[in-house]
């Protein structure tokens, strides 16, 4: 990879950042029955977990408008690994605490989730402003490493459960919140530069009037929702067409469609200088409908499981491609202009992680009438 060798320790701390975001999002939905079990959570409850998540980080997305600049990007994406340590800890620790152990998983969630919101704004634009030659390309591998963090949370997850039990997931919370702890001294460290100089940068009213920025959102929402839409029928894909139980549905259907996504952001990281990135997404959202097409209208299962893994594929480009187009159309967008990317990538995230346990029935019944996309139509 072309690029000044000292930032490359920047590099791997903001893969690491990515990491601890996938931690963040995709480790406590593994604990969601454990918690119901263990402590007499509802599920009704144990819904509202991932809506503080998602709110309490739209919110530091919003806020990061406003301070990222004035604070600097070296003390925000240190206090980002602070508090993802600190509230995987407080998982850990706050519910056998406090009389009410929900409100302890709660209180846990908000430190993360804040973690996670001051690492989607400020990652991609701590490595946009380094001097980095193909920069769509390395935005590109960049974002690849959520989806191989999500991987390995769910999978190093599975093993340790399997090998330990579930009953000592404290000790796995704990392990998990090195990552974030360890992340720290790399962030203290490495040089970070500026996205642009004091002064330099839009202000929010005039980037907010530029019909360009309107259009990368709307592109935003749109890849973020068809990349949302696909995956939360993986599982149901996964349980249909290999016949398999609910539990390795649900684990296999994410991993599949993650791996696929990661894969294609690699190899975009790889060969970026030799192709063009507009051309990229739009061949990546022609094939993107042709997924859907084949998820939806297939009557053989192992194909509409295969729509759903090549979407994966096909949506990989589309967050750190749109984020390398607004960077090369409007260099004065600054840190407002990630914020706002950030922000309406994650209004198109589902909120309920519970979707997938309305289709168990996937597993008794004729593919062709239990389809997830055709009945979501109907």
């Amino acid at each position: 990879m072309s690029g000044n060798r000292k930032y490359q320790k920047t590099l791997v701390a903001c893969y690491m950042g990515f990491v601890t975001q996938a931690i963040a999002a995709n480790f406590a939905p593994l604990l969601f029955l454990t918690f119901q079990h263990t402590y007499g959570i509802s599920l009704e409850k144990i819904a509202l977990i991932p809506v503080v998540f998602y709110l309490t980080q739209l919110l530091v997305d919003l806020g990061a408008t406003k301070f990222a600049d004035i604070i600097g990007y070296r003390i925000c994406v240190v206090i980002s690994q602070v508090v993802s340590a600190v509230g995987l800890v407080l998982m850990a620790f706050l519910p056998e605490v406090l009389p009410v152990p929900f409100l302890g998983i709660l209180l846990a969630v908000v430190f993360y989730a804040i973690g996670s919101g001051l690492v989607e704004v400020l990652v991609s634009p701590i490595v946009e402003a380094c001097p980095f030659e193909n920069k769509d390309g390395v935005m590109s591998l960049l974002h690849s490493f959520y989806c191989w963090g999500a991987v390995g949370v769910i999978l190093g997850s599975t093993l340790f459960f399997a090998v330990f039990g579930i009953e000592n997931w404290k000790i796995l919370t704990l392990l998990w919140a090195l990552v974030p702890l360890v992340n720290v001294f790399q962030f203290l460290t490495c040089p970070i530069e500026r996205l642009v100089e004091d002064g330099e940068s839009l202000p929010i009213r005039r980037l907010l009037r530029l019909p360009l920025i309107w259009m990368m959102i709307l592109l935003m929402i749109c890849s973020g929702a068809s990349e949302a839409s696909m995956a939360q029928w993986a599982s149901a894909f996964t349980e249909s067409a290999l016949g398999v139980s609910k539990t390795i549905g649900d684990l296999a259907g994410p991993c599949l469609f993650a791996v696929f996504m990661g894969i294609s952001r690699m190899l975009y990281g790889k060969m970026s200088e030799k192709l063009n990135l507009t051309k990229t997404m739009l061949l990546s959202g022609l094939l993107c409908v042709a997924c859907y097409l084949l998820a939806s209208l297939s009557p053989v299962p192992i194909l509409g499981l295969a729509g759903c893994a090549i979407c994966g594929f096909s949506v990989g480009i589309m967050w750190p491609g749109t984020i390398s187009l607004s960077s090369q159309k409007c260099p004065q967008g600054g840190t407002a202009m990630f914020a706002f990317l950030a922000e309406y990538s994650v209004t198109s995230e589902p909120l309920n992680p519970l979707h997938r346990s309305t289709h168990s029935e996937c597993r008794s019944h004729p593919y062709e009438k239990v389809n997830p996309l055709l009945r979501a139509t109907s």
